[in-house]
């Protein structure tokens, strides 16, 4: 008996595109990324980032997002903004806000920018225990209250990485600060959070569904969260070979569905959208 082979639809371009610029952060939270004070800003230069940039508006990207390690500290993270900016991208910036210049918060004031960063608790002893770094809690917590004092769009992801984390707490602190979108997630078994080899059960199911990233080397992979699943090189290849190729598919088409499970309640134990672990890639 002949086996048919499997048949994988192509896809269209992802609208939502995320930049993993650099490695480099002065935090060392157990990351999916490894990232720390130490790594580097990987082996894409930046004219690979601004051909990889005007590329994904060619090819139908709508929105992406730098992020890290800590994107803002790339030498040339000013020239790459203002390039997606310039070709009518929306930009997200995932930041850790321990150090914002000054100079940045005018490029995040821009209509169509907005930032997202990570909060561990309440707490500065439990939040500098998860980032490696005293200080931290105060430093970003501040940048917090920055932002929303400037009207910048924020959305903030609280991530449990120990038993007893005051991560309810954590959120209702944030929304008391004014912050409107606050995402929870948890440890997953990627990156410097790992604990057995990672697989698509690790994924919350939205990866390759409208979105994908970009690694510090050109590798294209479903999400950030997603790393261990190379379907193309945007550098080599190009976005829109890796997005109409047979690899891109099949990955997709394996990556199980999210499920309700993945909607924690709010307050009043209802499915809280504003509460969902969206990909979130915050630790």
């Amino acid at each position: 008996m002949t086996i048919a082979p499997e048949v994988f639809t192509k896809s269209a371009a992802p609208e939502f595109l995320e930049l993993e610029i650099t490695g480099r952060c002065q935090l060392t939270c157990p990351c999916y990324a490894k990232a720390g004070p130490t790594e580097d800003h990987g082996s894409l230069t930046a004219d690979g980032w601004k051909q990889i940039i005007s590329e994904a508006a060619e090819i139908g990207v709508k929105k992406v997002q730098f992020i890290g390690g800590e994107p803002s500290s790339h030498p040339q993270f000013e020239a790459l903004m203002h390039l997606a900016l310039a070709l009518g991208l929306e930009v997200q910036v995932y930041s850790n806000l321990y150090r914002v210049k000054w100079a940045h918060w005018d490029l995040f004031a821009h209509p169509r920018v907005s930032l997202a960063t990570s909060y561990y608790s309440d707490i500065a002893e439990e939040h500098d225990r998860v980032t490696g770094r005293k200080g931290s809690h105060g430093a970003t917590r501040a940048n917090i209250v920055q932002a929303i004092d400037r009207g910048i769009p924020l959305q903030v992801g609280i991530v449990e990485v120990f038993e007893g984390q005051r991560t309810t707490a954590a959120r209702k602190e944030l929304l008391g600060l004014g912050v409107r979108a606050v995402n929870t997630d948890r440890v997953r078994s990627i990156g410097r959070g790992e604990v057995h080899v990672p697989s698509t059960a690790d994924l919350c199911g939205r990866c390759a569904k409208g979105r994908a990233a970009v690694m510090t080397n050109g590798t294209v992979t479903p999400c950030v969260l997603g790393r261990f699943l190379p379907t193309g090189n945007a550098k080599d290849d190009g976005l829109a070979a890796v997005f109409g190729g047979w690899q891109w598919a099949a990955t997709a088409a394996h990556i199980p569905a999210r499920t309700a499970s993945a909607c924690p309640p709010d307050d009043s134990g209802d499915c809280d959208p504003a509460n969902t672990e969206a990909c979130d890639p915050a630790y």
